[in-house]
């Protein structure tokens, strides 16, 4: 699964890398640790690339209780195109969910130690996401969101049995396509991403604790 991840890399760099045609909606606020339920900012095409947030969390249109949301920050890219609560967005309803880098605990003998994964060049990146809009019963309608995951690779293999889909700088405009509602043209994306193109270290426990978050969580634990 994906519980945490990092977003740090300001408007200016992220509308030059993910091609924004509209300026930016929201305060982007660099973030160390993002925990579930935290809005979190996402690339949606809805005439161009545009930056918004989204609360990470997944509610359903139908549901009535947003408690659901805690339980859907991940949908398994194999079932995709199964579930009630996902095949609908994954036809009309695909983001990009950015970030730095992510994190994901590794079970070692002194118990659960956490790694941080990012790219070695150091470029932002675009979780593969989809996104959908739920109104309580009273309040405003919320957008919400979940990040893909699927097999690891090898370099994740070691540290855990699921990791975050990233999709391709090439293939992003393909997965954000308004106009491509065909789920076998779009679960081919939702590969494990090339294990020689990531990087991946220890950290520090400080991170397993949503209220710690400052650049020092993602340094290489000495």
């Amino acid at each position: 699964m994906c519980g945490r991840f990092v977003q740090f890399t300001l408007f200016p760099l992220l509308k030059k890398e993910f091609s924004l045609k509209f300026g930016a909606d929201i305060p982007l606020r660099p973030s160390y640790n993002i925990a579930p339920t935290q809005d979190v900012p996402v690339v949606v095409n809805d005439g161009g690339n545009r930056l918004i947030t989204c609360r990470w969390g997944l509610i359903p249109p139908w549901s009535k209780d947003a408690s659901i949301g805690s339980r859907m920050i991940n949908a398994r890219a194999e079932t995709l195109a199964e579930k009630p609560s996902f095949k609908g967005p994954l036809k009309k309803h695909r983001c990009l969910v950015v970030a730095d880098g992510f994190y994901e605990w590794k079970k070692t003998e002194g118990g659960k130690t956490p790694v941080y994964i990012t790219m070695k060049d150091g470029r932002p990146f675009g979780f593969a996401g989809l996104y959908s809009d739920w109104t309580p019963p009273e309040g405003d309608t919320i957008r919400t969101c979940t990040i893909v995951t699927t097999e690891p690779n090898e370099l994740l293999e070691p540290i855990h049995n699921r990791m975050p889909v990233i999709i391709k700088p090439e293939e992003r405009d393909r997965w954000l396509d308004p106009d491509e509602h065909d789920p076998n043209k779009l679960t081919p994306l939702l590969a494990p991403y090339t294990s020689s193109e990531l990087d991946a270290w220890e950290v520090s426990k400080s991170v397993n604790s949503p209220s710690n978050n400052s650049p020092q969580l993602i340094e290489p634990l000495e």
